[in-house]
């Protein structure tokens, strides 16, 4: 065996090693993933038009279930919340505006949270107050919670929602997974 073919081999050996190490890495990966799905979060699809444009309709959401066990939930997160109804649980994909201990309330189509027009002008206008008509006064474990489209949205300003309470909230939506094309996260 010449020195080209002993090269040669050994150049077809590290490709064959380097692939097989890539292939091991990629599963390693994949295992990494599929584990933290299932133990720490849900997988929940959009029902409804209540938060486009960031959401639509039939969207598959991943929802960080442990993140409210170490850290409190924010105003304009997008949770996932649990709400008894006649038929049993159904579960609501909102954003959150009010905070507990605020008092909430919509003047002239436009969002106050104690008093002061909301922060983003994108969420702020409420063509229909509601509950909200009157200022809404926050438990210690409460949120108000709006969906982004206002005018589909069943949400805090309804008395089939109302306030939500921190043990009603599941997590908060932070990756798309489908559709494909708009895979990512959420803000």
């Amino acid at each position: 065996m010449n020195y080209s073919e002993l090269n040669r081999e050994k150049r077809e050996t590290n490709l064959l090693r380097s692939t097989v190490y890539w292939a091991a890495d990629l599963a390693a990966v994949a295992v990494l993933a599929v584990f933290v799905v299932l133990f720490f979060c849900d997988r929940v699809t959009v029902t409804g038009h209540s938060m486009e444009p960031v959401l639509a309709a039939d969207d598959v959401v991943l929802v960080n279930r442990i993140q409210y066990h170490f850290s409190d939930p924010e105003r304009f997160d997008i949770i996932v919340f649990a709400k008894e109804n006649g038929s049993g649980t159904k579960t609501y994909v909102k954003r959150i505006i009010g905070l507990p201990g605020e008092t909430v309330q919509i003047i002239d189509e436009t969002v106050y949270v104690d008093g002061v027009p909301l922060e983003d002008e994108s969420l702020s206008y409420v063509a229909l107050s509601g509950l909200a008509d009157e200022p809404v006064i926050l438990g210690e474990d409460e949120y108000f919670v709006l969906g982004d489209n206002r005018d589909s949205s069943e949400d805090s300003r309804f008395s089939g929602i109302g306030n939500v309470k921190r043990s009603q909230i599941i997590g908060r939506v932070w990756f798309r997974v489908s559709p494909f094309e708009n895979l990512g996260g959420i803000r």
